[in-house]
Protein backbone atom coordinates (compact mmCIF):
# COMPACT_ATOMS: atom_id res chain seq x y z
CA UNK A 1 0.00 0.00 0.00
CA UNK A 2 3.11 2.19 0.88
CA UNK A 3 4.18 1.78 -2.84
CA UNK A 4 1.64 2.94 -4.21
CA UNK A 5 0.78 6.39 -5.66
CA UNK A 6 -2.28 8.20 -3.99
CA UNK A 7 -4.09 10.18 -6.82
CA UNK A 8 -5.23 13.78 -4.45
CA UNK A 9 -9.32 13.68 -4.59
CA UNK A 10 -9.26 17.41 -6.27
CA UNK A 11 -7.13 15.66 -9.05
CA UNK A 12 -9.49 13.11 -9.57
CA UNK A 13 -12.48 14.86 -9.92
CA UNK A 14 -10.66 17.34 -12.53
CA UNK A 15 -10.08 13.91 -14.88
CA UNK A 16 -13.91 13.37 -14.40
CA UNK A 17 -14.68 16.78 -15.36
CA UNK A 18 -12.38 16.74 -18.13
CA UNK A 19 -13.80 13.50 -19.63
CA UNK A 20 -17.53 14.82 -19.28
CA UNK A 21 -16.33 17.54 -21.39
CA UNK A 22 -15.03 15.61 -24.03
CA UNK A 23 -18.02 13.34 -24.06
CA UNK A 24 -20.15 16.37 -24.58
CA UNK A 25 -18.31 18.40 -27.27
CA UNK A 26 -17.61 14.80 -28.78
CA UNK A 27 -21.98 14.50 -28.97
CA UNK A 28 -22.28 18.08 -29.82
CA UNK A 29 -19.97 17.15 -32.89
CA UNK A 30 -21.76 13.84 -33.86
CA UNK A 31 -24.91 16.00 -33.40
CA UNK A 32 -24.35 18.76 -35.72
CA UNK A 33 -22.48 16.74 -38.19
CA UNK A 34 -25.69 14.15 -38.56
CA UNK A 35 -27.92 17.09 -38.42
CA UNK A 36 -25.73 18.77 -41.55
CA UNK A 37 -26.03 15.77 -43.22
CA UNK A 38 -30.02 15.18 -42.90
CA UNK A 39 -30.35 18.82 -44.17
CA UNK A 40 -28.34 18.93 -47.16
CA UNK A 41 -30.24 15.58 -48.46
CA UNK A 42 -33.17 17.30 -48.00
CA UNK A 43 -31.99 19.96 -50.20
CA UNK A 44 -30.88 17.58 -52.55
CA UNK A 45 -34.64 16.85 -53.03
CA UNK A 46 -36.49 19.52 -52.35
CA UNK A 47 -39.76 18.92 -54.73
CA UNK A 48 -39.35 15.54 -52.96
CA UNK A 49 -39.15 16.44 -49.57
CA UNK A 50 -42.02 19.30 -50.36
CA UNK A 51 -44.68 16.88 -51.41
CA UNK A 52 -43.51 14.25 -48.73
CA UNK A 53 -44.14 17.55 -46.07
CA UNK A 54 -47.73 17.71 -47.34
CA UNK A 55 -49.48 15.50 -44.68
CA UNK A 56 -47.41 17.54 -41.53
CA UNK A 57 -47.98 20.94 -43.43
CA UNK A 58 -51.81 20.55 -43.21
CA UNK A 59 -52.04 18.55 -40.54
CA UNK A 60 -50.16 21.67 -38.74
CA UNK A 61 -51.50 24.49 -40.44
CA UNK A 62 -55.39 22.54 -39.45
CA UNK A 63 -54.12 22.50 -35.84
CA UNK A 64 -52.71 26.04 -35.71
CA UNK A 65 -56.23 27.64 -37.17
CA UNK A 66 -58.70 25.72 -35.34
CA UNK A 67 -56.15 26.80 -31.80
CA UNK A 68 -56.35 30.64 -33.30
CA UNK A 69 -60.09 30.38 -33.70
CA UNK A 70 -61.11 28.65 -30.56
CA UNK A 71 -58.70 31.20 -28.26
CA UNK A 72 -60.01 33.99 -30.99
CA UNK A 73 -63.54 33.61 -29.81
CA UNK A 74 -62.97 32.56 -25.83
CA UNK A 75 -61.41 36.03 -25.95
CA UNK A 76 -63.79 37.29 -27.98
CA UNK A 77 -66.66 36.12 -25.65
CA UNK A 78 -64.64 36.81 -22.12
CA UNK A 79 -64.72 40.43 -23.54
CA UNK A 80 -67.56 41.19 -25.37
CA UNK A 81 -70.44 38.36 -24.31
CA UNK A 82 -69.35 37.29 -20.88
CA UNK A 83 -68.22 40.45 -18.74
CA UNK A 84 -70.94 41.45 -16.62
CA UNK A 85 -68.39 43.84 -14.99
CA UNK A 86 -66.26 43.00 -12.30
CA UNK A 87 -66.76 40.79 -9.94
CA UNK A 88 -70.86 40.64 -11.04
CA UNK A 89 -73.06 38.06 -11.35
CA UNK A 90 -76.42 38.09 -12.01
CA UNK A 91 -79.64 36.74 -10.23
CA UNK A 92 -82.11 35.83 -12.90
CA UNK A 93 -85.40 34.16 -13.44
CA UNK A 94 -83.77 31.36 -15.87
CA UNK A 95 -80.24 30.92 -15.89
CA UNK A 96 -78.48 28.88 -18.71
CA UNK A 97 -81.11 26.60 -20.49
CA UNK A 98 -79.34 24.15 -22.16
CA UNK A 99 -82.45 21.60 -23.60
CA UNK A 100 -85.94 22.26 -24.32
CA UNK A 101 -87.13 20.62 -21.08
CA UNK A 102 -85.36 23.06 -18.64
CA UNK A 103 -87.01 25.36 -20.33
CA UNK A 104 -90.65 24.28 -20.42
CA UNK A 105 -89.93 23.93 -16.71
CA UNK A 106 -88.54 27.22 -16.31
CA UNK A 107 -91.53 28.88 -17.61
CA UNK A 108 -93.30 28.06 -14.14
CA UNK A 109 -90.43 29.83 -11.84
CA UNK A 110 -91.91 32.93 -10.31
CA UNK A 111 -91.21 35.86 -11.79
CA UNK A 112 -88.33 38.59 -9.65
CA UNK A 113 -89.39 41.42 -8.83
CA UNK A 114 -88.63 44.33 -7.72
CA UNK A 115 -89.50 43.59 -3.82
CA UNK A 116 -87.18 40.90 -4.53
CA UNK A 117 -84.09 43.42 -5.60
CA UNK A 118 -84.92 45.59 -2.71
CA UNK A 119 -84.47 42.72 -0.26
CA UNK A 120 -81.24 41.64 -1.86
CA UNK A 121 -80.37 45.15 -1.70
CA UNK A 122 -80.74 45.68 1.70
CA UNK A 123 -80.20 42.01 3.25
CA UNK A 124 -76.85 41.06 1.48
CA UNK A 125 -73.63 41.50 3.21
CA UNK A 126 -71.13 40.20 1.00
CA UNK A 127 -71.94 42.52 -1.70
CA UNK A 128 -70.40 45.96 -2.79
CA UNK A 129 -73.45 46.93 -5.20
CA UNK A 130 -76.69 45.48 -5.96
CA UNK A 131 -78.51 46.96 -9.39
CA UNK A 132 -81.36 46.06 -11.47
CA UNK A 133 -82.77 46.52 -14.78
CA UNK A 134 -85.63 45.79 -17.01
CA UNK A 135 -86.01 46.15 -20.45
CA UNK A 136 -87.85 46.07 -23.77
CA UNK A 137 -87.15 46.44 -27.60
CA UNK A 138 -88.72 49.33 -28.73
CA UNK A 139 -89.05 51.91 -31.61
CA UNK A 140 -87.51 55.28 -31.32
CA UNK A 141 -88.28 59.03 -32.84
CA UNK A 142 -86.75 62.11 -33.00
CA UNK A 143 -88.41 64.28 -36.34
CA UNK A 144 -88.90 62.33 -39.24
CA UNK A 145 -86.43 59.64 -38.11
CA UNK A 146 -86.88 56.36 -37.35
CA UNK A 147 -84.70 53.64 -35.35
CA UNK A 148 -86.55 50.14 -34.78
CA UNK A 149 -85.23 47.45 -32.10
CA UNK A 150 -83.41 49.83 -30.10
CA UNK A 151 -82.84 48.23 -26.54
CA UNK A 152 -84.42 50.38 -23.71
CA UNK A 153 -83.85 49.82 -20.36
CA UNK A 154 -85.18 50.93 -17.01
CA UNK A 155 -82.32 50.41 -14.71
CA UNK A 156 -80.93 51.78 -11.01
CA UNK A 157 -78.44 54.71 -10.65
CA UNK A 158 -75.71 52.43 -9.83
CA UNK A 159 -75.87 50.29 -13.03
CA UNK A 160 -73.31 51.98 -14.73
CA UNK A 161 -71.16 51.40 -12.28
CA UNK A 162 -71.58 47.52 -12.13
CA UNK A 163 -71.86 47.25 -16.16
CA UNK A 164 -68.58 49.40 -16.18
CA UNK A 165 -70.26 51.73 -18.87
CA UNK A 166 -68.53 54.94 -19.59
CA UNK A 167 -70.13 58.24 -19.87
CA UNK A 168 -68.92 60.17 -23.28
CA UNK A 169 -70.94 62.75 -22.86
CA UNK A 170 -73.33 64.27 -20.53
CA UNK A 171 -73.59 61.97 -17.25
CA UNK A 172 -75.33 58.88 -16.53
CA UNK A 173 -78.62 58.89 -14.39
CA UNK A 174 -78.71 59.69 -10.67
CA UNK A 175 -80.48 58.74 -7.47
CA UNK A 176 -82.50 62.08 -8.06
CA UNK A 177 -83.62 61.44 -11.45
CA UNK A 178 -84.88 57.94 -10.17
CA UNK A 179 -86.78 59.30 -6.88
CA UNK A 180 -88.61 61.90 -9.14
CA UNK A 181 -89.33 59.15 -12.16
CA UNK A 182 -87.62 61.47 -14.19
CA UNK A 183 -88.20 60.69 -18.16
CA UNK A 184 -84.50 60.98 -19.26
CA UNK A 185 -82.87 59.29 -21.26
CA UNK A 186 -78.70 57.78 -21.37
CA UNK A 187 -78.36 56.72 -24.76
CA UNK A 188 -75.92 54.53 -27.07
CA UNK A 189 -73.43 55.78 -29.74
CA UNK A 190 -75.90 54.09 -32.80
CA UNK A 191 -78.61 56.58 -31.56
CA UNK A 192 -76.30 59.75 -31.64
CA UNK A 193 -75.24 58.84 -35.18
CA UNK A 194 -78.84 58.21 -35.90
CA UNK A 195 -80.51 61.20 -34.93
CA UNK A 196 -78.12 63.83 -33.91
CA UNK A 197 -74.80 63.38 -36.40
CA UNK A 198 -73.75 66.75 -36.86
CA UNK A 199 -75.88 67.98 -33.16
CA UNK A 200 -75.11 67.99 -29.58
CA UNK A 201 -77.31 65.18 -28.38
CA UNK A 202 -77.92 66.38 -24.79
CA UNK A 203 -81.06 68.26 -24.12
CA UNK A 204 -82.54 66.65 -27.65
CA UNK A 205 -85.82 65.20 -26.77
CA UNK A 206 -86.62 61.26 -28.11
CA UNK A 207 -90.10 59.30 -28.53
CA UNK A 208 -91.15 55.86 -27.76
CA UNK A 209 -94.93 55.67 -28.69
CA UNK A 210 -96.38 58.55 -26.55
CA UNK A 211 -93.45 59.27 -24.07
CA UNK A 212 -90.91 61.85 -25.15
CA UNK A 213 -87.40 61.61 -23.13
CA UNK A 214 -84.81 64.54 -22.70
CA UNK A 215 -80.87 62.97 -23.52
CA UNK A 216 -79.16 63.71 -20.68
CA UNK A 217 -76.33 61.53 -21.41
CA UNK A 218 -74.10 59.23 -24.35
CA UNK A 219 -72.30 56.17 -23.27
CA UNK A 220 -68.77 55.29 -25.22
CA UNK A 221 -68.77 52.76 -27.76
CA UNK A 222 -68.42 49.25 -27.05
CA UNK A 223 -68.69 48.11 -30.79
CA UNK A 224 -70.28 44.67 -31.77
CA UNK A 225 -70.65 41.38 -30.67
CA UNK A 226 -70.60 38.56 -33.43
CA UNK A 227 -72.04 41.33 -35.93
CA UNK A 228 -74.61 42.89 -33.81
CA UNK A 229 -74.12 46.12 -32.43
CA UNK A 230 -73.94 47.03 -28.51
CA UNK A 231 -74.78 50.05 -28.53
CA UNK A 232 -78.02 49.92 -29.59
CA UNK A 233 -79.99 51.06 -26.38
CA UNK A 234 -81.78 53.89 -24.34
CA UNK A 235 -80.99 53.65 -20.54
CA UNK A 236 -83.80 55.90 -18.36
CA UNK A 237 -84.69 55.89 -13.95
CA UNK A 238 -86.23 52.10 -12.96
CA UNK A 239 -88.80 54.08 -11.60
CA UNK A 240 -90.31 55.87 -15.00
CA UNK A 241 -89.66 52.47 -16.66
CA UNK A 242 -92.02 51.35 -13.99
CA UNK A 243 -94.59 54.00 -13.96
CA UNK A 244 -94.74 53.90 -18.05
CA UNK A 245 -93.76 49.94 -18.87
CA UNK A 246 -93.40 47.90 -16.88
CA UNK A 247 -96.32 44.87 -17.26
CA UNK A 248 -97.47 42.19 -14.87
CA UNK A 249 -95.47 40.05 -17.17
CA UNK A 250 -92.17 41.58 -16.91
CA UNK A 251 -89.35 40.56 -14.45
CA UNK A 252 -86.17 42.34 -13.07
CA UNK A 253 -82.48 40.81 -13.61
CA UNK A 254 -80.57 42.02 -10.42
CA UNK A 255 -76.67 42.41 -10.64
CA UNK A 256 -74.68 42.11 -7.65
CA UNK A 257 -71.31 43.00 -7.41
CA UNK A 258 -68.93 40.82 -4.76
CA UNK A 259 -66.21 43.11 -3.05
CA UNK A 260 -63.12 41.12 -4.46
CA UNK A 261 -62.89 38.03 -6.72
CA UNK A 262 -61.91 35.95 -4.06
CA UNK A 263 -65.39 36.51 -2.57
CA UNK A 264 -67.44 35.71 -5.31
CA UNK A 265 -68.06 32.32 -4.36
CA UNK A 266 -69.81 33.35 -1.21
CA UNK A 267 -71.46 36.09 -2.26
CA UNK A 268 -73.52 34.07 -4.97
CA UNK A 269 -73.79 31.37 -2.25
CA UNK A 270 -75.57 34.57 0.35
CA UNK A 271 -77.85 35.69 -2.52
CA UNK A 272 -78.80 31.49 -3.47
CA UNK A 273 -79.54 31.32 0.24
CA UNK A 274 -81.83 34.19 0.57
CA UNK A 275 -83.85 33.61 -2.50
CA UNK A 276 -84.38 30.17 -1.01
CA UNK A 277 -85.05 31.35 2.52
CA UNK A 278 -87.54 34.25 0.45
CA UNK A 279 -89.18 31.48 -1.57
CA UNK A 280 -89.51 28.87 1.09
CA UNK A 281 -87.88 26.28 -0.64
CA UNK A 282 -87.18 22.77 1.18
CA UNK A 283 -83.33 21.79 1.66
CA UNK A 284 -83.72 19.17 -1.60
CA UNK A 285 -85.96 21.37 -3.63
CA UNK A 286 -84.20 22.95 -7.04
CA UNK A 287 -83.62 26.59 -7.01
CA UNK A 288 -86.78 27.91 -9.19
CA UNK A 289 -84.29 31.35 -10.05
CA UNK A 290 -80.51 31.23 -11.80
CA UNK A 291 -77.26 32.38 -10.59
CA UNK A 292 -75.11 33.37 -13.18
CA UNK A 293 -71.61 34.38 -13.17
CA UNK A 294 -69.32 34.98 -16.31
CA UNK A 295 -67.46 31.80 -15.23
CA UNK A 296 -70.67 30.16 -16.18
CA UNK A 297 -71.36 31.57 -18.96
CA UNK A 298 -67.35 30.94 -20.24
CA UNK A 299 -68.42 27.18 -18.85
CA UNK A 300 -71.06 26.89 -21.08
CA UNK A 301 -69.05 28.39 -24.38
CA UNK A 302 -66.11 25.61 -23.73
CA UNK A 303 -68.62 23.23 -23.76
CA UNK A 304 -69.45 24.17 -26.95
CA UNK A 305 -66.24 24.11 -28.49
CA UNK A 306 -65.38 20.80 -27.34
CA UNK A 307 -67.06 19.56 -30.32
CA UNK A 308 -65.15 21.47 -32.38
CA UNK A 309 -61.94 20.39 -30.70
CA UNK A 310 -62.90 17.06 -31.28
CA UNK A 311 -63.47 16.85 -34.57
CA UNK A 312 -60.53 19.20 -35.67
CA UNK A 313 -58.57 16.70 -32.99
CA UNK A 314 -59.47 13.66 -35.22
CA UNK A 315 -58.88 15.80 -38.61
CA UNK A 316 -55.30 16.31 -37.48
CA UNK A 317 -54.44 13.04 -36.21
CA UNK A 318 -55.94 11.89 -39.75
CA UNK A 319 -53.48 14.11 -41.41
CA UNK A 320 -49.87 13.38 -38.96
CA UNK A 321 -50.88 9.51 -39.66
CA UNK A 322 -50.92 9.50 -43.36
CA UNK A 323 -47.61 12.70 -43.38
CA UNK A 324 -45.99 9.99 -41.19
CA UNK A 325 -46.40 7.35 -43.24
CA UNK A 326 -45.37 8.93 -46.49
CA UNK A 327 -42.46 10.07 -44.77
CA UNK A 328 -41.74 6.81 -43.51
CA UNK A 329 -41.57 4.89 -47.10
CA UNK A 330 -39.74 8.05 -48.67
CA UNK A 331 -37.07 7.80 -45.76
CA UNK A 332 -37.22 3.86 -47.16
CA UNK A 333 -36.50 4.56 -50.32
CA UNK A 334 -33.77 6.83 -48.92
CA UNK A 335 -32.29 3.59 -47.48
CA UNK A 336 -32.46 2.08 -50.78
CA UNK A 337 -30.96 5.04 -52.45
CA UNK A 338 -28.30 5.33 -50.58
CA UNK A 339 -27.34 2.02 -49.52
CA UNK A 340 -23.69 2.35 -51.09
CA UNK A 341 -22.89 5.74 -48.90
CA UNK A 342 -23.97 3.56 -46.01
CA UNK A 343 -21.73 1.17 -46.65
CA UNK A 344 -18.92 3.58 -47.10
CA UNK A 345 -19.44 5.57 -43.91
CA UNK A 346 -19.69 2.11 -41.88
CA UNK A 347 -16.05 0.87 -43.50
CA UNK A 348 -14.60 4.13 -42.75
CA UNK A 349 -15.58 4.01 -38.89
CA UNK A 350 -19.19 4.95 -38.11
CA UNK A 351 -20.94 2.84 -36.19
CA UNK A 352 -24.38 1.62 -35.91
CA UNK A 353 -25.42 4.16 -34.00
CA UNK A 354 -24.44 7.15 -35.74
CA UNK A 355 -26.37 5.68 -39.22
CA UNK A 356 -29.49 5.00 -36.51
CA UNK A 357 -29.12 9.00 -35.87
CA UNK A 358 -28.38 9.94 -39.28
CA UNK A 359 -31.50 8.72 -40.90
CA UNK A 360 -33.52 9.55 -37.59
CA UNK A 361 -32.39 13.13 -37.18
CA UNK A 362 -33.16 13.34 -41.11
CA UNK A 363 -36.70 12.16 -40.77
CA UNK A 364 -37.10 14.60 -37.16
CA UNK A 365 -35.88 17.40 -39.41
CA UNK A 366 -37.78 16.86 -42.55
CA UNK A 367 -41.34 16.56 -40.48
CA UNK A 368 -39.53 19.77 -38.19
CA UNK A 369 -39.61 21.60 -41.59
CA UNK A 370 -43.15 20.89 -42.98
CA UNK A 371 -44.53 21.93 -38.80
CA UNK A 372 -42.76 25.18 -39.31
CA UNK A 373 -43.71 25.24 -43.20
CA UNK A 374 -47.43 24.60 -41.60
CA UNK A 375 -47.07 27.23 -38.91
CA UNK A 376 -46.53 30.06 -41.43
CA UNK A 377 -49.39 29.24 -43.36
CA UNK A 378 -51.33 29.44 -40.60
CA UNK A 379 -50.03 32.76 -39.59
CA UNK A 380 -50.66 33.16 -43.44
CA UNK A 381 -54.87 32.53 -43.18
CA UNK A 382 -55.18 33.78 -39.67
CA UNK A 383 -53.82 37.69 -40.78
CA UNK A 384 -55.80 37.09 -44.03
CA UNK A 385 -59.21 36.39 -42.17
CA UNK A 386 -58.56 39.30 -39.67
CA UNK A 387 -58.05 42.01 -42.07
CA UNK A 388 -60.50 41.12 -44.66
CA UNK A 389 -63.57 39.55 -42.27
CA UNK A 390 -62.87 40.78 -39.31
CA UNK A 391 -63.22 37.84 -37.11
CA UNK A 392 -61.69 37.33 -33.97
CA UNK A 393 -58.58 35.07 -34.13
CA UNK A 394 -55.70 34.95 -31.88
CA UNK A 395 -53.07 32.68 -32.23
CA UNK A 396 -51.58 31.50 -28.32
CA UNK A 397 -47.89 30.23 -28.06
CA UNK A 398 -48.64 26.68 -27.00
CA UNK A 399 -50.61 25.87 -30.29
CA UNK A 400 -47.15 27.12 -32.15
CA UNK A 401 -45.23 24.55 -29.69
CA UNK A 402 -47.49 21.96 -29.49
CA UNK A 403 -47.85 21.82 -33.16
CA UNK A 404 -43.65 22.33 -33.82
CA UNK A 405 -43.77 19.51 -30.99
CA UNK A 406 -45.88 17.15 -32.80
CA UNK A 407 -44.29 17.64 -36.15
CA UNK A 408 -40.90 16.48 -34.95
CA UNK A 409 -42.46 13.40 -32.48
CA UNK A 410 -44.43 11.80 -36.03
CA UNK A 411 -41.02 11.77 -37.88
CA UNK A 412 -38.96 10.38 -34.86
CA UNK A 413 -41.92 8.28 -35.15
CA UNK A 414 -42.00 7.34 -38.02
CA UNK A 415 -38.51 7.41 -38.90
CA UNK A 416 -37.27 4.54 -36.51
CA UNK A 417 -37.78 1.51 -38.74
CA UNK A 418 -35.70 3.16 -41.79
CA UNK A 419 -32.95 4.04 -39.23
CA UNK A 420 -32.72 0.55 -37.74
CA UNK A 421 -32.72 -1.24 -41.15
CA UNK A 422 -30.06 1.60 -42.57
CA UNK A 423 -28.65 0.76 -39.33
CA UNK A 424 -28.60 -3.36 -39.80
CA UNK A 425 -27.03 -3.05 -43.27
CA UNK A 426 -23.73 -5.56 -43.76
CA UNK A 427 -20.76 -2.97 -44.51
CA UNK A 428 -19.26 -5.08 -46.95
CA UNK A 429 -22.84 -5.89 -48.62
CA UNK A 430 -23.53 -2.79 -48.82
CA UNK A 431 -20.61 -1.38 -50.53
CA UNK A 432 -21.32 -4.18 -53.08
CA UNK A 433 -24.46 -2.24 -54.07
CA UNK A 434 -25.31 -0.10 -57.15
CA UNK A 435 -27.08 2.40 -55.33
Amino acid sequence: MDGLTRVPPTAGGAVVSKARSRGLRAAFVTFSETLKLALSALRAHKLRSFLTLLGVILAVTTLVLVMSVIDGLNLYVADRIANLGANVFLVHRFGIITSEDEWIKAQKRPLINYDDYARLRDNMKLASAVAAEEDHFVEVKSGNLTMENVQMFGTTPNFAEVRNLNVAQGRFITPADEEHHSEVVFIGPDLTAKFFPNLDPLGKTLRVQTHNYEVIGVAEALGSAFGQSQDNYMIMPLSAWRKGWHTNQDWLTIFVQAPSQELMAASEDEARMLFRAWRHLPYDAPDNFGILGSDSIMQLWHDLTKNIAFVAMALVSIFLVVGGIVIMNIMLASVTERTREIGLRRSLGARKKHILLQFMTESAVLAAVGGMIGILAAYAAVFFVEEVFSFPMHTPVSAVILSLCLSTAVGLFFGIFPAMRAAKLDPIEALRSEG
